[in-house]
């Protein structure tokens, strides 16, 4: 028995907002089996029925880094909004490990069903750059929206007499061997921007990486580091309770996250521009009709207030791009870090 005839042959039990939802929408499965003609029908193993119904069952939503960081609490936050939007549940599945690559390989060889996406961050445009040929491509995974920014804050240790950028360089040109930055690893966000400070700014330093934001403030408030260039989520209560000092942000503009903070550009570094973000990816082959629904279900859930404050909350700032625009995004950014990772000779490991 084929697929239509089972549906025809088996009726369905119908929750109320499903039925709400086809009184709404009465021509909704009409348009699909006749509108969208043969170009809907020949996606293969029966992904136009998949792409009409979506989502009939759990979706998994890969995150390339553990629980509790950034990344994962900004995603389980959109995923319980469009959860309940769509009446089917969200789940988040963590993949950490080898600078995000491990979640992108994953996803980009996934069965493209619309059931599995990316919650890409920025490690994915300087992978390349920085660890040569990957065991996926750029090809396999498709942007769908970009969703968040995370602003990277300039922060001291405050029992040191720093209150500009300006004391911090004048500090670091003193110095035999430079300023010492923490960073949540190699290639990350917060590493190539403390690289492109040491570059504008004409000073030596050195990255010194660590697992996560919170091992990078635990040596910074010991003393042991200099700064940190990161997100400052982690930061707040040591900034709060006056033992670290927030110099700036490399936010293009003043970060509503922490307004007081001038940005970097502000204060003569006019291009260490640099954030963290997340955006959804799906694999290539995912269809367009299910591709199109998620973007359009995360532009409605990053204009949600509610939403947008738990994200300000966790020191995160919602930042909706259709996929178009996030993929043009990508390729800018790309183009800027990877140039820089070629300047300065930076290698993975």
């Amino acid at each position: 028995m084929t697929a239509l005839k089972r549906a025809v042959a088996q009726p369905k039990i119908f929750s109320r907002r499903q039925i709400r939802l086809q009184r709404q929408a009465p021509s909704r499965r009409q348009v699909l089996i006749g509108g969208a003609g043969a170009g809907v029908l020949a996606l293969s193993g029966g992904s136009a029925s998949a792409a009409g119904e979506w989502p009939s069952r759990v979706v998994k939503m890969i995150s390339p880094y553990g629980a509790g960081g950034s990344n994962d609490i900004s995603l389980r936050i959109l995923s319980e909004y469009i959860g309940q939007r769509v009446d089917q549940q969200f789940v988040v599945e963590n993949k950490p490990g080898a600078g995000t690559r491990i979640a992108n390989e994953f996803v980009a060889h996934v069965v493209p069903d619309g059931y599995t996406f990316l919650y890409a961050a920025a490690p994915y445009i300087t992978a390349e750059a920085l660890f040569g040929k990957l065991n996926y491509e750029r090809k396999e995974l498709r942007p769908v929206a970009m969703a968040v920014l995370a602003p990277l804050f300039l922060i001291v240790n405050a029992d040191t007499p720093f209150k500009t950028v300006q004391d911090l360089i004048t500090y670091g040109k003193s110095k035999k061997d430079g300023l010492t930055f923490g960073s949540p690893g190699p290639g990350s966000q917060p590493h190539l921007a403390a690289e492109l400070l040491f570059k504008e700014a004409n000073v030596k330093g050195l990255n010194i990486p660590f697992r996560g934001d919170n091992p990078a403030y635990t040596e910074l408030l010991a003393g042991r580091v200099d700064a940190t260039l990161t997100a400052i989520s982690a930061a707040l209560p040591h900034i709060d309770s006056g033992k670290l000092r927030v110099l700036g942000t490399a936010s293009e503009e003043r970060s509503a996250i922490y307004p007081s903070a001038p940005t970097l550009r502000e204060q003569g570094l006019s291009k260490v521009i640099a954030a963290g973000w997340f955006g959804f990816m799906a694999p290539s082959a995912t269809p367009e009709l299910v591709v199109d629904r998620l973007q359009a279900e995360v532009m409605r859930a990053l204009a949600d207030d509610t939403v947008k404050q738990k994200l300000l909350a966790q020191g995160l700032e919602a930042y909706p791009k259709s996929g178009a625009d996030f993929g043009a995004y990508i390729d800018r950014e790309t183009e800027k870090w990877g140039g820089l990772i070629r300047e300065a000779g930076l290698k993975g490991e």
